[in-house]
């Protein structure tokens, strides 16, 4: 993390090559802001005062940091060369965007500036190919972010799903765990992230509260970017997932911003990403389900429970993307799915058959899900199917 006073996930080790973004500008305070954002992503950038070539010959560059040569050649690093068209990111200073004037066009170009009144920046940002006019201070946390996406070697976003109930005993905490186990027995990365303090644990459902890692007590003090990688590496593993849980004491509270940033941390590593919420829908929780493609609210066919899914539905859909409904039953003499689903309005996401046995066994140690011919597992396996296999990423 960045200026934190918590846990450091974000802090990691030498950077590759091909992760060091490419500084252009003879500013020395920009140049400076620059260097320090680069610092706190945990990034190395090449640094030049004009536009670099793409291969070889003359000029002063130094790949350090530190400053560079106008006109330099392209920094070599283990046999890499670093230029314009090869460096994964480009921070062009306002100062320099005329000696980058016909540089040939390329996804990654931001045009970096101070002056917030300036009315000819955007010109300047146009005849460069600029994606974006980023003014500091103001955008310094978007471009920590976007740096750090490069350091991590960000690819696709984790698929994200959250798992709420509509009413209380619906099996909302079960249906998440069993999906996140199943997502990693079909080889997929998984984090499982308990959002609701009151549940629980995540951890205990799992059968691993005594296992080593970091729990959220040691994020909620914690401010500044998560780091994707480190973030996974610092959680305890469980079934061959990660999981991030509560502990023991008194702490239940979670502040908006470490929310936000540890699941932002979570989805960039990529895979799947399995969220436990609470069905009060507060700051923190708002933060997550912005972040979400998709949740999935667990509803017991009967009509209070449905009574009450829809006070909850009426609050996650104010914020999240997709909603869809997952009954739990059939109960005797209750309503079927499609009955409850065109109550609330949702759309069905499928039905969850009561499967006999799965109490005992969840309380014996064996995490839902873990019985591969369970009713429960059977719909987790065809719903990661159906997602997974769509070029949309969310198709159930």
């Amino acid at each position: 993390m960045a200026g934190g006073d918590g846990p450091n996930p974000g802090a990691g080790g030498p950077v590759a090559a091909g992760g060091r973004p490419l500084i252009i500008t003879e500013d020395p305070l920009l140049l400076d802001d620059l260097l320090r954002l680069c610092a706190a992503a945990g990034a190395e950038p090449h640094v030049h005062h004009a536009m670099p070539e793409q291969s070889g010959a003359g000029g002063d560059e130094r790949g350090d940091g530190s400053g560079g040569g106008g006109g330099g050649a392209a920094g070599v690093v283990g046999g890499t060369a670093v230029g314009w068209e090869s460096a994964p990111l480009v921070l062009v200073g306002d100062d320099a965007a005329r000696r980058v004037r016909g540089a040939p066009r390329r996804d990654g170009v931001f045009l970096v500036g101070r002056d917030l009144d300036d009315p000819h920046v955007w010109q300047r940002a146009l005849e460069i190919g600029a994606e974006e006019v980023l003014t500091l201070p103001d955008a310094e946390s978007r471009l920590v972010d976007r740096i750090a996406d490069v350091v991590e070697g960000a690819g696709r976003p984790a698929l994200t799903v959250g798992v709420i109930g509509g009413s209380g005993g619906a099996g909302a905490s079960t249906l998440a765990c069993a999906l996140a186990l199943r997502a990693a027995r079909a080889g997929e990365r998984t984090i499982l992230i308990d959002g609701d303090p009151l549940g629980g644990g995540m951890d205990v459902l799992l059968g691993g509260e005594a296992a080593e890692g970091l729990r959220w007590p040691d994020f909620a003090a914690s401010r500044g970017r998560v780091g994707a990688g480190a973030l996974a590496e610092s959680l305890p593993e469980l079934h061959a997932l990660r999981v991030l849980s509560w502990d023991r004491g008194d702490r239940v509270v979670v502040p908006p911003a470490a929310m936000r940033s540890v699941v932002a941390a979570a989805r960039r590593r990529g895979g799947v990403v399995v969220v436990d919420l609470p069905r009060r829908v507060d700051e923190a929780v708002a933060e997550v389900l912005a972040q979400l493609d998709l949740v999935l609210m667990v509803v017991r066919g009967e009509l209070r429970a449905v009574a009450a899914a829809g006070r909850v539905a009426a609050g996650v859909r104010m914020v999240a993307r997709d909603v869809r409904v997952v009954v739990r039953g059939p109960a005797p003499g209750g309503l079927d799915a499609e009955a409850v689903a065109g109550l609330l309005g949702v759309p069905l996401a499928g039905e969850v058959p009561v499967e006999v046995g799965l109490p005992g066994r969840v309380a014996e140690g064996e995490p839902p899900g873990s019985h591969g011919r369970g009713a429960l597992a059977r719909f987790c396996d065809g719903f990661w199917q159906r997602a997974l296999g769509s070029a949309q990423g969310v198709a159930v």
